[in-house]
């Protein structure tokens, strides 16, 4: 089995951090994902840290690919117009197409953006509004999924944007497998704010870290803002600011998350009924589940569990009472 095709475009300047992004998080999936670089000419590129990549296949390989990721580069000198056209032709016959961080102004000039929501690093949201007038930049996002265009924020979003895909190809479970693999955060719902004062934290007993990590041990208990500010010792309002601070979301808002996402692994991985799954999930009733789920995944528990199916190797959950181990 070859695996979903992704070609890594390394344009001149390209940022080293970004390249190893989609190779670390992709390949650590083994056969799931074929993942190649390819370069503009055959010269190669030369990376931001004056590195040499030497090519290892040639702009034609994006024909075949099923994603095209283009990461940061030396934006400000441009793409070549064959690059261009390349870009464009992948987009034409429905190949996804992605870029991190400033990647995007190689999506911008390809005309791939016209008329989308897009993002890219903070510093630079400004100036592709600026220079592209027909694209609706979103400054507040850690990534935009515009279908078979997605673009991302900043450095560390390159990574959650990657964990996305690997969610949307195969499943929560498998994303959050890659996270591991990567010694990486679950990946971060791309509505949250990309500017936040400091990194998430996930070593436990450092700051609200194992606020974070008790909560998901019992998420099927009726939580309250007020029982996860005293499990920090802290007051609810100073609660919420350290939260969002360390997080980028309010506390109840991640563990709304947090609840979807543990529902979409069991959908995944498991024969537990809809009720059984709402009700270890912590959303409620089979109908308040429903409703919260497609409202998030933009289709309901049933359609997402169908798409990844997985037949007889799927345990059973077991009947368990609700932890109230607070």
């Amino acid at each position: 089995m070859t695996g979903h095709r992704v070609s890594i475009l390394a344009l001149d300047g390209v940022l080293s951090f970004e390249l190893g992004m989609p190779l670390t998080v992709l390949q650590s999936l083994g056969d799931l994902y074929s993942v190649s670089v390819v370069t503009p000419t055959e010269a190669g590129v030369t990376t931001d840290n004056g590195l040499r990549l030497s090519s290892a296949g040639s702009l034609t390989e994006l024909a075949t690919a099923d994603t095209v990721i283009v990461p940061a580069y030396a934006f400000e000198r441009g793409i070549p117009e064959d690059v261009a056209e390349t870009l464009r032709t992948c987009h034409e016959r429905s190949t996804r197409v992605v870029s991190l961080c400033v990647g995007a102004f190689a999506l911008a000039q390809s005309g791939l953006l016209a008329g989308r929501r897009a993002t890219t690093h903070w510093s630079r949201t400004e100036r592709l509004a600026r220079e592209h007038p027909d694209i609706t930049v979103d400054r507040d996002v850690l990534y935009v999924d515009e279908g078979t265009v997605l673009t991302s924020a900043g450095t560390s979003a390159g990574i959650d944007l990657c964990l996305h895909l690997v969610c949307k190809d195969f499943g929560a479970a498998t994303a959050n497998q890659a996270a591991r693999n990567a010694v990486a955060a679950p990946h971060r719902d791309g509505g949250q704010a990309q500017f936040i004062e400091q990194h998430l934290p996930t070593a436990a007993g450092t700051s609200l870290a194992d606020t974070r990590t008790w909560a998901l041990k019992h998420l099927a208990d009726p939580l309250l803002l007020r029982d996860l500010a005293a499990h920090a010792h802290l007051s609810p309002r100073t609660f919420i600011r350290r939260f969002i601070t360390e997080t980028g979301l309010p506390p109840m808002k991640w563990l709304q998350l947090a609840r979807i996402d543990h529902a979409k692994q069991l959908l995944e991985r498991s024969d537990a009924t809809i009720d059984t799954i709402a009700r270890l999930s912590g959303l409620g009733t089979a109908a308040n589940f429903r409703t919260h789920f497609t409202q998030h995944c933009g289709l309901p528990p049933s359609a997402y569990r169908g798409m990844y199916t997985r037949g007889s190797d799927r345990p059973t959950v077991p009947k368990q009472p609700t932890s109230h181990g607070r």
